[in-house]
């Protein structure tokens, strides 16, 4: 088993940046891609990025492209998602996942998930 867990997320203001931190712990030997997830309200859990675990092949989701930035530190064990240009409509509990598989964007491709982290962005 791998085990997830995000950290920072936080209130902005819309146009600010935030990181979000992934790190990865157990078996991670196992793990081929990693990717972020996110849920708002009253919505369906929306695919963000993702990543190999080898740190190549990033693909996003159009609704964030060139504004988010997925990348990976092999050293920490961890995955990054930097946030630029934020928007209300980005406002979202955002989930890490990592997949043992040639996974994309589905979140049942996934089978590992952290608890997740709030992001709230203010107009």
């Amino acid at each position: 088993q791998a085990q997830l867990v995000e950290s920072g997320g936080g209130l902005v203001q819309a146009g600010d940046s935030l990181r979000l931190s992934c790190a990865a712990s157990g078996r991670t030997f196992n793990i081929y891609a990693m990717a972020w997830f996110r849920q708002a309200p009253g919505k369906e859990r929306e695919f963000v990025a993702r990543i190999r675990w080898s740190g190549y092949s990033p693909y996003y989701a159009d609704s964030v492209k060139g504004r988010f930035t997925i990348s990976r530190d092999s050293a920490k064990n961890t995955v990054y998602l930097q946030m630029n240009s934020l928007k209300p409509e980005d406002t979202a509990v955002y989930y890490c996942a990592a997949s043992e598989i040639a996974a994309m964007r589905a979140p049942d491709e996934y089978h590992y998930w952290g608890p997740g982290t709030q992001v709230t962005v203010s107009s």
